[in-house]
């Protein structure tokens, strides 16, 4: 058998039974236990901290106290949220829809997208003229508004509001009201209407009319080449 420092060659097994017998081959190094470790790292920690003094003040991270908030159930959280909004629609009008209301009228005139209808009730163009049909019967306002209208007319102005109220005194149904809507569409003056809405609430709700007027009437040549358009 050929020995050498770390390494062996045996010519049987026989031979190699007997070195394991014999505990032939050198030792490692013991390990050390973890108690051993466990005291080496200790003295290590206390030899670092020699010299340092704990710190006598507040604590680093003081305690958070928060106030714990009742959880109510939903459907009282509803019922809060709801008759919130009530009294806003009834304190500020909050909330309130004219357009979804039966009392809102709207209406377009000779080919004109209705587009420009949503933009005349938003308030979109500004107001030039108004007229107030208050305490009138029907044949007195009427005379109002065709004076009101040929102003209109003369003096380019496109942009109008027509107060005729809701007609809540009317037996059956607002007079004026429906008489405004019949001149905007069936009279003479049909020709110079692009749109007509029902206002705003702050410019007077379903008792009041935004009227947008061209420049010029709409001829029949006109409605026939927009028509085949």
């Amino acid at each position: 058998m050929k020995k050498s420092r770390f390494s062996y060659t045996f010519k049987s097994f026989r031979e190699l039974h007997v070195i394991l017998d014999r505990n032939f081959f050198p030792e490692e190094h013991p390990r050390s236990s973890k108690r051993e470790d466990s005291e080496r790292e200790e003295n290590l920690f206390q030899k670092a901290m020699e010299g340092v003094q704990p710190l006598k003040d507040k604590p680093l991270v003081e305690p958070i106290h928060r106030k714990t908030i009742p959880i109510k159930r939903f459907k009282e959280q509803e019922d809060e949220e709801a008759l919130d909004r009530l009294k806003a629609l009834v304190r500020k009008g909050v909330g309130f829809r004219v357009e979804d209301t039966p009392e809102y009228i709207e209406g377009t005139g000779y080919h004109v997208h209705p587009e420009i209808v949503k933009r005349l009730h938003r308030g979109d163009f500004s107001i030039q003229g108004h007229l107030d049909l208050h305490g009138l019967v029907v044949k007195e306002a009427q005379e109002v508004f065709d004076q009101f209208m040929k102003w209109a007319t003369t003096y380019g102005k496109t942009g109008l509001l027509i107060t005729h109220g809701r007609g809540l005194s009317s037996p059956s149904e607002p007079v004026l009201k429906k008489k405004v809507e019949e001149w905007l569409t069936l009279g003479p003056w049909r020709k110079w209407v692009i749109a007509y809405s029902s206002a705003r609430k702050c410019d007077g709700g379903t008792g009041a009319t935004y009227v947008l007027l061209r420049k010029r009437p709409i001829s029949k040549k006109q409605k026939i080449r927009k028509k085949n358009i």
